[in-house]
């Protein structure tokens, strides 16, 4: 969302960016030129008033919301203030999955409104065609309002990020292989398998196994860490700024969740020349890797796999470069296009 509203804003059209709380570690890479307006809300649902009177008072051309909950929420606030404002709404996860994963009443609430109220947004964008047959699979009338637009990634922004030096032991001339991973320590990510799968290839060859991210399973990780006796090759670095020098040097770049809308840190590895290997979870990375042809896919929770994949790919000489062509599909510009579309054209 920051950097389509970077983007957007570069093509001289004012961007607000509405928050239910303006708070976060990305607050502060908020794009120059962007208004912020928080809404100061312990909870998105409870912004809904602030929200409508926004809407009243500023009448926007367009207004682009992420996340279920929020999505539902922009709707609503649509309804109730009865402006012009056409309303885009982002489905950024697979929602089947996700409802699995919240309590039996709450997801039957969550699946009654994306029913009733998706269906009253002007367009759904699903940021993978995964995502989208998932929507349109669940949900009665909502084919002929989905959208698929990737998400965009600044190549240019990510390339020069990624030159800024690096400063960690395990970056140098004499050290074996690093693995790397990057996001949030959370179940969807399924780091237990990757760390298992990890511990079976150092039977085979020496390397080093770095996660970058901060999350509620980073006890329980650390635990297991240290239960396989490999914590002097496994680290888990916390939250970092700037992932892109690690992504750039690393020996090999490792997704191992269990779903996903359409995991950006692939596509920035990949864009920085890195080798990857990736479930085939849903959704979104098939799609990035075309089917294999661009990395390595391998079954979601499947240790054993994962481990032969990585070892296979640590040991390979000549390491196809597929940058060129994730940076011609996921190009910032080419997705503030096709946005920019659906904002003022689509019917």
């Amino acid at each position: 969302m920051l950097e389509l509203a970077r983007g957007i804003s570069e093509r001289g059209i004012y961007v607000d960016m509405v928050l239910a709380k303006a708070e976060g570690a990305f607050l502060k890479e908020l794009p120059k030129g962007v208004r912020v307006i928080d809404l100061n809300s312990k909870r998105v649902l409870t912004s809904l008033p602030k929200l409508v009177r926004y809407l009243r008072r500023e009448k926007p051309n367009v207004m682009l919301s992420t996340l279920s909950h929020a999505n539902i929420i922009a709707v609503w606030a649509k309804m109730l203030s009865r402006v012009d404002t056409r309303v885009i709404i982002r489905e950024a996860s697979t929602v089947s999955l996700n409802l699995k994963h919240q309590s039996r009443l709450k997801a039957i609430f969550i699946k009654l409104f994306i029913q009733c109220f998706y269906p009253q947004a002007d367009a759904v964008v699903a940021v993978s065609k995964g995502v989208a047959e998932d929507l349109t699979r669940m949900f009665l009338g909502l084919r002929e309002h989905v959208e698929v637009v990737y998400n965009p990634v600044n190549m240019a922004s990510i390339i020069k990020s990624s030159k800024e030096s690096l400063n960690h032991k395990w970056f140098n001339d004499t050290s074996p292989p690093v693995i790397l991973a990057v996001g949030r320590l959370t179940t969807a990510k399924d780091y237990p398998t990757l760390i298992r799968a990890f511990s079976i290839v150092l039977q085979n060859c020496d390397a080093r196994l770095l996660i970058l991210g901060e999350g509620e399973e980073r006890q329980e990780l650390q635990k297991l860490i240290v239960n396989l006796g490999i914590e002097d090759k496994v680290e888990l670095l916390g939250f970092v700024q700037n992932p892109y020098p690690y992504m750039k040097q690393c020996s090999l770049y490792v997704l191992s969740s269990i779903r996903e809308g359409l995991p950006n840190v692939l596509i920035q590895a990949l864009a920085l020349g890195a080798s990857v290997v990736s479930t085939d979870c849903p959704s979104g990375p098939s799609e990035i890797l075309r089917n294999g042809k661009v990395g390595q896919l391998v079954p979601p929770e499947d240790i054993n796999t994962l481990a032969v994949a990585i070892s296979k790919l640590l040991t390979m000489q000549d390491k196809p470069d597929f940058s060129d062509e994730i940076i011609e599909r996921f190009e910032s510009a080419k997705i503030v296009d096709s946005y920019l579309k659906l904002f003022f054209l689509s019917k």
